[in-house]
């Protein structure tokens, strides 16, 4: 049986031969070390990216579902149907016999028109919406100033508002409590009871996604209220939660198929979730970190044949030295086992460097950019793995020569 000092001991001899080819045994080092950092780094910038993306569809409510007219319905009696196909009779009707996934619904209210919106001599060019108490909560809102609308507010037409923090800064001044204060919308004075948390959808604008309005330049009054300041019971959509992101599309169909009964002759429906969003942007995520990865990967390729490239010429230059000691009674196994173990430390020690390498660049990456891009303990033991699996295959084939030389043969070479 083959003890632990055998291996000890041949360790410490492939630290010695390694020691004798100092520049070649550092440069292999270095080319496996690139290479895990590099794997490390696509890793942690790829994990940035996402946390990047789904913090900011985030804000838009996990379990979102969007529901509104179909504007490009082939039916051309449908077609030419004015309105938006949705009034105060399907929310009621939606919120109070639909849909067993749904956990709350709001309506969504506004006007193509723009308002004007000021205070004394200072104002905004914010778009007003029309919502009900639920929609904090469904659009994933909190506030920093201030109550939320109550039912009561809702159903009795309350001049209230709640405002982001560009139309804070615009009326206001920069950070100042505006809650308790009169804003002017048109005609119309409106007392603001809450100032909206500051949203970062800087990302999804950047790409031209769907990031709609500026979510920090918006205004929030009842939407019976801005109805009945456009003399319509008209609603432009509906905003739903779902009880959970998994139940979501269920919402979807089941919203959809209830307003289809009610109002099919007329009107016909869409849905959008926020779950579709999601799914979209992990697959290009996933996809784009998959490439990342290969491309970092060919690095610990060109590391792999670095220690390949060592391995041989050590067998070349080391013949002598292999016939003799096979000549003395070292076996096949041996001799294999001992540039093996060459190859192994030259990776493992390539890999640890590698590890600290990708570490202190994935930490000052989040330093700077603020997002938690820090390896986890799976990937650390990943790219050890990665770099012990690279050594083996590289030295393989070297050491599987070196260890089928005829030892009278080795002796003689020159």
């Amino acid at each position: 049986m083959i003890s632990i000092q055998f291996y000890f001991d041949r360790l410490i001899q492939a630290f010695y031969a390694l020691r004798d080819n100092r520049l070649r045994s550092v440069l292999s080092v270095l080319g496996i070390a690139v290479g895990i950092a590099a794997v490390m780094a696509v890793g942690a910038v790829s994990k940035g990216g996402s946390y990047l993306v789904f913090s900011e569809l985030e804000t838009f409510g996990l379990n979102s579902v969007w529901v509104y007219r179909d504007r490009n319905d082939k039916d051309p009696n449908r077609r030419i149907r004015k309105g938006t196909g949705l009034d105060n009779y399907d929310y009621y009707a939606l919120k109070d016999s639909c849909c067993s996934v749904m956990e709350k619904i709001t309506p969504m209210v506004f006007s193509s028109e723009r308002n004007i919106i000021q205070t004394g001599n200072r104002y905004s060019n914010a778009r007003v919406s029309g919502v009900n108490s639920d929609y904090l909560d469904i659009n994933n809102d909190h506030l920093i100033y201030g109550r939320n609308f109550r039912p009561i507010d809702i159903k009795r037409r309350r001049a209230s508002a709640l405002i982001g923090p560009t139309v804070v800064e615009d009326l206001f001044g920069k950070d100042s409590n505006p809650v308790g204060k009169d804003i002017r919308i048109g005609l119309r004075r409106f007392t603001v009871i809450g100032v909206l948390e500051e949203k970062s959808r800087d990302f999804l604008a950047s790409i031209g996604s769907a990031g709609g309005q500026d979510a920090n330049n918006r205004i929030l009054i009842p939407f019976t209220l801005f109805q009945q300041m456009n003399g319509s019971k008209a609603i432009n959509f509906f905003h739903l939660k779902a009880r959970s992101l998994e139940e979501a599309d269920l919402l979807s169909e089941q919203a959809k198929a209830f307003l289809k009964r009610r109002n099919g002759k007329n009107y016909q429906y869409k849905t959008e979730t926020m779950a579709t969003y999601i799914g979209t942007a992990d697959r290009i995520l996933s996809g784009v970190a998959m490439i990342g990865v290969i491309a970092a990967s060919i690095s610990l390729l060109v590391g792999g044949l670095g220690i390949m490239n060592i391995m041989s010429t050590s067998v070349l230059e080391r013949t002598r030295e292999i016939g003799l000691r096979k000549a003395i009674g070292a076996s096949q196994t041996d001799i294999l086992m001992q540039f093996l173990l060459e190859a192994i430390v030259i990776s493992t020690v390539g890999g640890s460097l590698g590890l600290v390498l990708g570490a202190s660049a994935s930490i000052i990456l989040a330093m700077i950019t603020g997002f938690p891009l820090t390896p986890t303990p799976l990937v650390i033991l990943i790219a050890l793995v990665v770099s012990v699996i690279v050594g083996v295959a590289s030295g393989f084939l070297p050491a599987r020569r070196a260890s089928r030389l005829h030892p009278v043969e080795a002796l003689r070479y020159e």
